[in-house]
C-alpha cells in the first residue's frame, strides 16, 4: 500500500522540493495552499507525478480543510510558515499565525491519526538573541527572547516550535513529533517566483547594493534540506528531536566573491567595497529588507549540523556550488536584473 503525506505549504519553496523528493520515492503527497486558484499554476512549476499529487485550500488561521488534507494521512510535513520580506508593522502579524498554524496543524494530525509530524523550524529558533563576535550553536540551545535585537521573523519561529513542543507534551500521546532547523536556504529556483531567503543573493547581483555589509549566515541547499525532511520522515527514534540543517557559515562579502569568481562578466555588478556599519544603517531607513538585519551587523554564528549527519546519514552540497547554482538560476529566471521585486515569500510560506 502506498505511504500518503500531507505537505503544508505547497507552493513554498522548501515545501516544492520536499514534494518533489516524496513522489520521486513513492509517496502519494497531499498539499495545502491557501487558495485553490493557484492549483494548476503550482503543479505546472513542480512538474512531478500529477497523478500522486492532490491540493487543498487551507490557511494557517482557520479551520477550513485541514481535516480533509489530512485524510487517508499517515505522516505529516508541517513546512508552511510566514516568511517576510520586511518587517511587519506589528509582529503579531507573523507570530500569530506561525504559532496557531503549527498548533492547528497539531490538533488536526491527532484527530486524523497521523503517525509522525516533521515540522520545519529554523535556527532563527536556536542561534538568535546574542551580541556581536563569533559564536557556536547546536540543537540544544534557543534563542533568547529578552535580547533587544530579536526582531519579529525570529520571534515567530522560535515561539511557533516551543508551542508545538508544549503542545505535543501535554497533547500529543501517540504522535512523534521533531523539527528541521535550517539556517539561509539557498539553491535553483523553480519559476520566477521565488522566495525571500534568496533576496540577498539578487540584491548583490542585481546592482541595488552600493557595497556589502558585514552581515552572514550559515548557507544550506534547499535540496539538501528537503532530503533531511524526507529521512526524518521515516527514520526510526525521531520523537523528540531536533536537527539543525546548515552548512558554513559565509560573510554576504564572501557570497559574492564566489559570484564573481564563478559566473564571471555575468557577475558584473556584484558590489565589492565593504559598507560601514553607519552607512548600512542609514540605507536602513529607506530598503525595509535592510531595515530588518541591521541587528545582525558584526556578528558570526555557526550552526553544527554534525547530529543530523550522524544519526540521519545526512550529507550536504558544497556551499560554494550551492552560491553559484544560486545565482545561475536567479539569471535564467530573469530575476537578477535590478527593479524586478517579486517575491513567493510571503504568500507561498504562509498558503
Amino acid at each position: 500500500m502506498a505511504r500518503k503525506v500531507l505537505v503544508t505549504g505547497g507552493s513554498g519553496y522548501i515545501a516544492g522540493f520536499i514534494i518533489r523528493q516524496l513522489i520521486e520515492e513513492g509517496w502519494e503527497v497531499n498539499t495545502t495552499i491557501r487558495s485553490l486558484a493557484r492549483e494548476q499554476a503550482v503543479r505546472d512549476v513542480l512538474a512531478t507525478d500529477n497523478a500522486k499529487l492532490r491540493f487543498f485550500a487551507a490557511d494557517l488561521t482557520d479551520d477550513a480543510g485541514w481535516a480533509e488534507s489530512m485524510e487517508g494521512c499517515s505522516h505529516l510535513l508541517h513546512v508552511a510558515s510566514p516568511l517576510p520580506g520586511a518587517t511587519p508593522k506589528d509582529e503579531d502579524d507573523l507570530v500569530v499565525p506561525a504559532r496557531e498554524g503549527a498548533l492547528r496543524a497539531l490538533r488536526f494530525a491527532k484527530q486524523a491519526g497521523i503517525e509522525r509530524v516533521v515540522m520545519t523550524s529554523s535556527v532563527a529558533a536556536v542561534a538568535y538573541g546574542v551580541g556581536r563576535g563569533e559564536h557556536t550553536f547546536d540543537e540544544s540551545r534557543w534563542t533568547d527572547l529578552s535580547h533587544p535585537d530579536i526582531y519579529p521573523y525570529v520571534k515567530s519561529k522560535t515561539v511557533a516550535e516551543r508551542a508545538a513542543r508544549d503542545w505535543m507534551l501535554a497533547s500529543g500521546a501517540g504522535m512523534e513529533f521533531c523539527t528541521i532547523n535550517p539556517s539561509m536556504v539557498l539553491g535553483p529556483i523553480m519559476s520566477a517566483d521565488f522566495s525571500t531567503s534568496l533576496e540577498a543573493v539578487r540584491k548583490l547581483m542585481d546592482g541595488s547594493m552600493p557595497g556589502v555589509p558585514d552581515l552572514g549566515f550559515c548557507i544550506v541547499d534547499v535540496r539538501d534540506v528537503a532530503d533531511l525532511h524526507v529521512k526524518a520522515l521515516t527514520a526510526p527514534g525521531m520523537d523528540g528531536e531536533r536537527f539543525i540543517a546548515a552548512g558554513k557559515f559565509y560573510k554576504l562579502y564572501d557570497v559574492g566573491r564566489v559570484i564573481r569568481a564563478r559566473l564571471g562578466e555575468e557577475a558584473k555588478k556584484v558590489p565589492t567595497r565593504r559598507l560601514p556599519d553607519w552607512l548600512v544603517k542609514l540605507f536602513a531607513l529607506f530598503d525595509p529588507v535592510i531595515r530588518q538585519v541591521t541587528s545582525e551587523l558584526g556578528k558570526v554564528r555557526h550552526c553544527d549540523a554534525g547530529h543530523a549527519k550522524e544519526k540521519l546519514g545526512w550529507q550536504t552540497r558544497d556551499e560554494e556550488r550551492t552560491i553559484e547554482d544560486t545565482a545561475r538560476s536567479l539569471i535564467e529566471h530573469e530575476l537578477a536584473q535590478r527593479g524586478d521585486r517579486r517575491r513567493f515569500g510571503v504568500a507561498a510560506q504562509r498558503a
